[in-house]
């Protein structure tokens, strides 16, 4: 077919010539529109007629580059078709498919057009005969983005991006202006009606699609843009949208293509348009590289910047993916082609890929992906170079900057290690090793100032040890190895100008520039420093940081980095019962993974019993959950039968070497471990068959630990054959061998087995259990199982029938016992030659055997009791046969029996009461005043225990002698003040005792207790198990508190109770020699109370303190003086303030506020509002209830001349600081007093900058000021020449080293000594002009370097003319070199003038 046949369709002839001129006139931006009947007869066309041709063209394009035809121009000259009108034309076509209403057809004829007005392009002459026309080249080009439909796509990327967000707990809410990314909005303008295509019609368009993309690269090899850079940036863009038009199948391949139309995929061309865009013909291969580079970064961070240069995150998906790795190997292809051409924009590229990123962490980890795999191609010396920059990079004022460079060095490190020989400079081959990446990188994040990087870097220091690299491993020993080397680099950059910038932090298409940072402080790898602040942030404020620290800790106990000591181990365990259950979790985790690595370490199989076992009785479900999962695994499945002739494995020597633990040194968490079992009898956990294999276990070496679980889980099993448990029995009996804790679980099994067993076998049991017991050979502890075990032989359904059989052989016990006693204490000289032990344990005997058959308890065996306690011995032996009710008795005295017999007299009198009402009454007043004057320990104690378990039995019989109690918690003696502690907060929780009298102010004096573990277990019983029962408990106290301790008994309401002198004496803590304790004690309170009890309890100071002492209700006398004093100190506390209010809306210095520590924006606006109404609130209440009292009570003061007028004057200060605007509103009743107030505030502002002062000074001294440069504070950034686009690492401001404070990373270790060093990184090439622009990253108002255009290079470039003289200077003070000193000012005394003169 000819091609002026081929050209019918389109009606040239019939085109008015005016319409045409009317086209060509518009520049091809809008659609002219035709007459319509020629209109209709176009859009008839079908994309036939184009496929033709198109043939024709390309044919006749073939035969005029071989010679063999004539010029296609001169064929439409000869057969007078008119170019204009072509161009025309197809225009009309194209600009057709651009409508967003357009349908198949018109996408399809529009991208036909296109293909064919690019075919024209490229045959030779386009040019001169004018069918070039720069925008109708770049619509066609990027005709695409227009033809293909977009609204599926886009409501697919709305939809990923929620679910995107919603997987984050740390997604942070999208704000214009300080938010870094905005959200992918749908299409611009008002919603069109939504169109369907079928798939027919979109391979239709996928077809057009292609044809277009191959006509584009087509030109590209022939059609030179090397005069024209604005459309080779256009066909950058281009082709980087279309690398996500469709997935490729299979692996990609970069070499060049034979034929074009051999390309499979549209991303395959548009990669391979990209490749050509970078050759010679289309310009200045450096400038192309740039532009080319720019694009793909976004395509490699996951990012979308098409929306008129605002940022907007990808979702992640395996589409995006799969780009994102195709574009990585498609740079990695390019700098291995174009080698040092390209390696100066892959620098750049990776500093931008760091600058850029985002918090978010699967960003983070695939940014960090692809930085590692980039590196991969660069030689050790550009690879050295990156490392420097990511190092000052790691300090940078941007939280998610340092964050990320951790992410990186975790790449790094799992790439091969790099020798430094390799390197060509000397002065980089030190950033080439691992140990570099690791110490002064990574670890050296420990002290950084955000938690989330610090707990982020511990955390990928514990990945570390899993490497399989010796020299990583290494570096680690070396960090906490007494032997490790000391290594100093450059440390944090201060908070400077950046973090006060962060505010107008702003994301947009970045030029690229390379980043030039400096930093001013120091890291030390010091071993025991390091390890001290390991385990100081295992017990860190943060969450997160806890438990990153825990993971490093178990790291470095795992592979042996640091001894597996009990202090460690400590830690560990304790984390256990951390407040957050999240940590909690964390800690579980940690001490299995160290107990799984470390199972013959006794050490650590005790830690792990030391966690596991009491975070069965926690609080949190899932936590109870964690651990009972933990012990059944590791302790119940294990259980296997048992064969002397087959070898335990580790599993199952772990489970007995741990059993056997819990029996012998870990028995104090036997109530742990029964709770366990507890529960897991509920859920029927217990099965015959372990119990079986148990049962095999008791003729083992470890049968200890077989019958401590068989005690715990016999009870839950049905009839058994017990032959082995019999002989076990009977083995024990005849035996001395087996210890007392088993003897105690075999004894407990036997019990359990009582009501399975017949009774012959039982009566063989009780006969050899009695004569057992009548030897009192045994401990005490087994004595009182073996009367349990004896209570459980003799139950049955009849109660009479069990008491009747308690009644014979419990009865004969106690006859036993009051036998041994009445022949030590009436015989004469008895007591002489006594055997201390075996009088303890006839009284143990005789204590647990009363409590089974009170009956059988007489007088007599009362006042035996009681004369081991005093002299009564004689009168008893006067009155055998008719024993008097009671004997005089004011309190036990001392007699010739030791002290331990004493102190079990006690407990078996105490025993006895229980079980008669009668001995309760008449013992009462002895037990309270032996507390008040007995001298001996033990007695006492157990006195403080006796009267708590009565006060379970007889509550209200002992209530009276709660304040006895009580007053032991000021006891000389810690152990009965700890004792006592306990005690009461028991009886406490089970409301047995209530907040009576002065109970609650002698728990708070236990507050501030001598020994520091009563104080913490005082304030743990008062918060976790007290003020959860009774919310308002403080609040409710507070008031009476301040009065209390200061001993004030004036007021008519208030420290009313009654108390005796001693006691007074015993919890006063009034006098200035107290003030710190009475303020820690306000201070704990105050800072557990809520927002509304502060505003509550302020009011009440007003109400029953201020205004008694302003109605002069109270006497402004010595006394008065001082609570009046108290009172304003009180109201100066910051804990006073409310924290709706106090609590900063900043964060702290150097953290984002954005990604760090602001929640959703629905949250921080009604924090914003509430903080609002609350300061609203509490301002009017000061106005209406506070002003008048201040107003009279300053009048008063001053006539009384009283100096608590400036406690007043300090009190106003401090609460007008948030008002010092308004004080004369407030005080408009006392003008006087508004004068000094606002004297008061404007002297102590003066003050306050003058220290600041002195402070800078101090730390600067003799600071010399920067070099100028160029300031674009306050001003707009000027425009700069037209380029195709700015391709440069945008720079961090540079800042003085010596002039810049020194940072305190860390707010709870404060280093006594810093030195100040600083490397300052120079040698960007500064170009023939200078043009002022500023980065993204760079904030407004702060001096910036910057390189343009010719100048573009590589980090520490060594072309062109520095910036600074040397390229690297380091500055350095030394050791001896002091800091200088404040100036001296030239000020003389007048009286040394005097002197002088």
């Amino acid at each position: 077919m000819s091609l002026i046949s081929a050209l019918q369709f389109l009606r040239l002839n019939e085109i008015p010539e005016a319409w045409v001129d009317a086209v060509w006139d518009l520049e091809f931006t809008e659609r002219e529109p035709l007459d319509d009947t020629i209109e209709d007869e176009l859009a008839v066309s079908g994309d036939k007629a184009f496929r033709t041709l198109y043939q024709c063209l390309l044919a006749h394009a073939a035969d005029q580059q071989d010679g063999a035809s004539q010029s296609i121009w001169a064929i439409l000259g000869e057969n007078e078709v008119s170019i204009k009108s072509l161009v025309a034309v197809l225009s009309f076509f194209v600009l057709a498919g651009k409508a967003k209403t357009a349908n198949v057809q018109q996408r399809v004829s529009s991208l036909h057009a296109a293909s064919l007005y690019l075919l024209l392009l490229r045959i030779p002459g386009s040019i001169a005969t004018k069918v070039f026309h720069e925008v109708l080249m770049d619509t066609c080009s990027d005709l695409t983005s227009y033809c293909w439909p977009q609204d599926s796509g886009k409501k697919r990327k709305k939809e990923g991006l929620k679910s995107s967000q919603a997987d984050s707990k740390r997604s942070k809410p999208q704000r214009k202006g300080t938010s870094g990314m905005e959200v992918d909005e749908a299409a611009e303008g008002e919603e069109e009606e939504e169109l369907h295509f079928s798939a027919q019609d979109l391979v239709k368009i996928r077809n057009a699609v292609v044809l277009l993309v191959q006509s584009l690269l087509q030109l590209l090899q022939t059609f030179p843009l090397k005069d024209r850079p604005q459309s080779a940036s256009n066909f950058t863009r281009i082709f980087s949208k279309l690398l996500y038009f469709e997935p490729v199948i299979g692996e990609m391949t970069f070499a060049a293509p034979q034929d074009i139309t051999k390309l499979r995929s549209v991303p395959e061309m548009a990669f391979y348009g990209l490749q050509l865009l970078c050759s010679p013909k289309h310009g200045d291969q450096k400038k192309s590289l740039q532009c080319v580079f720019y694009r793909l970064l976004y395509v490699i961070l996951m990012m979308n910047n098409a929306n008129k240069g605002k940022l907007s995150l990808l979702v992640p998906s395996q589409a995006i993916l799969s780009t994102r790795d195709q574009a990585i190997h498609f740079v990695c292809n390019l700098v291995d082609e174009l080698k040092e051409l390209a390696l100066p924009f892959l620098q750049i590229l990776l500093q931008h890929i760091c600058f850029q990123m985002v918090e978010k962490s699967e960003f983070r980890s695939y940014g960090a992906q692809a930085v590692g795999m980039l590196t991969s191609e660069m030689e050790s010396t550009d690879y050295a170079s990156f490392i420097k920059w990511l190092f000052i990079f790691s300090r940078s004022s941007k939280m998610v900057s340092r964050l990320f460079s951790v992410d990186v060095v975790m790449v790094l490190l799992e790439q091969p290690e790099r020798r430094p020989e390799e390197c060509q400079d000397p002065e980089l081959s030190c950033f080439l090793p691992h140990k570099f990446l690791i110490q002064d990188l990574l670890f050296a994040r420990r002290m950084d100032s955000s938690p989330t990087v610090q707990g982020h870097a511990l955390a990928c220091l514990a990945k570390c040890l899993e490497l399989p690299s010796l020299n990583v491993t290494q570096a680690v020993h070396n960090l906490f190895s007494a032997t490790g080397t000391q290594t100093v680099f450059e440390g944090e950059i201060t908070q400077g100008s950046l973090s006060s910038q962060k505010t107008q932090k702003t994301y947009r298409t970045l030029p690229f520039r390379t980043v030039e940072i400096s930093s001013t402080d120091g890291s030390d790898c010091d071993a025991k420093e390091n390890l001290a602040l390991l385990l100081l942030r295992v017990k860190d404020s943060n969450t997160n940081l806890r438990k990153s620290a825990l993971q490093t800790l178990v790291g470095l106990l795992k592979h042996n980095v640091i001894t597996l000591s009990w202090e460690n181990l400590t830690t560990l365990s304790e984390r256990s019962r951390d407040p957050a259950v999240s940590v909690k979790k964390k800690a579980l985790q940690c001490i299995g993974e160290l107990l799984a690595a470390k199972p013959e370490c006794s050490l650590v199989q005790k830690a792990w019993l030391q966690g596991m076992l009491p975070a069965v009785m926690d609080s949190e479900n899932s936590v109870q959950d964690k651990a009972l999962e933990a012990l059944d695994q590791v302790l119940l499945s294990q259980v296997k039968p048992y064969s002397a002739s087959r070898h335990l494995d580790a599993s199952q020597r772990l489970t007995w070497d741990l059993l056997g633990l819990l029996c012998n040194e870990c028995r104090n968490l036997s109530r742990y471990f029964s709770r366990a079992f507890t529960i897991w009898s509920q859920r029927n956990k217990f099965t015959q068959t372990l119990i079986t294999n148990l049962i095999s276990h008791t003729e083992a070496d470890h049968a200890a630990g077989a019958w401590l679980l068989l005690s715990k889980v016999v009870s839950s099993s049905p009839r058994l054959h017990y032959e082995k448990i019999l002989d076990a029995w009977d083995s024990m009996i005849i035996s001395n061998d087996v210890t007392a804790t088993t003897c105690c679980h075999i004894l407990c099994v036997m019990g359990d087995i009582a009501v399975h067993l017949n009774e012959d076998t039982k009566d063989r049991i009780v006969v050899d259990l009695m004569s057992w017991l009548k030897t009192f050979t045994l401990s005490l502890e087994v004595i009182s199982a073996a009367v349990e075990t004896l209570y459980q032989l003799g139950r049955s359904e009849d109660v009479k029938q069990t008491q009747a059989f308690l009644n014979q052989h419990c009865g004969e016990l106690v006859s036993v016992c009051e036998a041994y006693l009445a022949d030590i204490i009436l015989r004469e000289k008895g007591a002489q030659n006594l055997n201390e032990e075996l009088m303890v344990k006839h009284l143990h005997t005789l204590g647990v055997a009363s409590l089974q058959c009170p009956g059988k308890v007489g007088k007599r065996t009362v006042l035996l009791v009681e004369s081991i306690l005093t002299t009564h011995s004689d009168k008893l032996a006067e009155c055998q046969e008719e024993l008097p009710a009671s004997l005089p008795l004011s309190q036990f005295k001392a007699n010739s029996l030791p002290r331990k017999v004493r102190a079990h007299g006690v407990i078996t009198l105490g025993k006895l009461c229980l079980q008669h009402e009668e001995l309760v009454q008449k013992y009462l007043p002895v037990f309270a005043r032996e507390l008040e004057v007995g001298t001996e320990v033990a007695v006492r104690n157990n006195v403080v225990v006796v009267l708590c378990d009565l006060c379970v039995r007889y509550t209200n019989i002992v209530d009276h002698y709660i304040p006895n109690i009580s007053a032991c918690l000021r006891d000389s003696e810690a152990v009965i003040r700890e004792q006592t502690l306990i005690m009461l907060t028991n009886l406490l929780q089970e409301e047995f005792v209530k907040w009576k009298g002065s109970l609650f102010f002698r728990f708070m004096v236990t507050l501030v207790d001598p020994v520091p573990a009563i104080a913490s277990l005082c304030e743990y019983c008062l918060l976790h198990l007290l003020l959860k029962k009774n919310p308002e408990m403080f609040s409710q106290h507070f008031i009476e508190c301040i009065f209390h301790f200061s001993s004030y008994n004036k007021h008519k309401s208030y420290n009313k109770f009654p108390q005796s002198e001693r006691e007074k004496v015993q919890f006063s803590l009034k006098g200035a020699q107290h003030r710190e304790k009475r303020f820690r004690i306000y201070r704990f309170l105050l800072e557990h109370f809520t927002d509304a009890q502060r505003f509550n309890i302020t009011v009440k100071i007003n109400q029953t303190i201020l205004a008694c002492f302003a109605d002069e209700e109270l006497p402004l006398d010595a006394d008065g003086a001082e609570i009046l004093s108290e009172t304003f100190n009180i109201l100066s506390l910051k804990e006073m303030k409310l924290q709706a209010i106090s609590t900063p809306a900043e964060s702290a210095a150097g953290e984002e506020p954005e990604e760090e520590n602001m929640a959703t924006m629905a949250k921080a606006v009604l924090q914003v509002a509430q903080k609002k109404v609350v300061s609203q609130v509490q301002k009017k209440a000061f106005i209406e209830n506070t002003v008048p009292l201040i107003i009279g009570l300053k009048s008063l003061l001053e006539q009384k001349r009283s100096p608590v007028l400036r406690d007043l004057m300090a009190y106003l200060q401090v609460t007008m600081q948030d008002y010092r605007n308004e004080v004369k509103e407030f005080f408009s009743g006392d003008e006087q007093l508004a004068a000094e107030l606002e004297f008061a505030l404007k002297t102590a502002e003066k003050e306050k900058k003058m220290l600041e002062q002195m402070d800078n000074w101090s730390l600067t001294g003799d600071a010399r000021t920067p070099t100028a440069q160029c300031s674009v504070q306050g001003s707009p950034s000027r425009s700069r020449p037209l380029l195709p686009f700015s391709f440069a690492t945008p720079q961090l401001p540079r800042r003085n080293p010596l002039s810049a404070r020194l940072a305190h990373t860390d707010r709870r270790v404060r280093e006594e000594h810093v030195q100040s060093k600083s490397i300052t990184l120079e040698g960007t090439v500064m170009p023939k002009e200078v043009v002022i622009d500023r980065a993204i990253s760079t904030p407004k108002g702060v001096h910036i370097n910057l390189t343009f255009d010719e100048g573009v290079s590589a980090i520490f470039s060594d072309q062109g003319i520095s910036v600074v003289g040397e390229t690297s200077v380091l500055h350095m003070r030394s050791n001896e070199q002091q800091a200088p000193g404040l100036r001296q000012w030239n000020v003389q005394s007048p009286l040394r003038q005097k002197k002088k003169s």
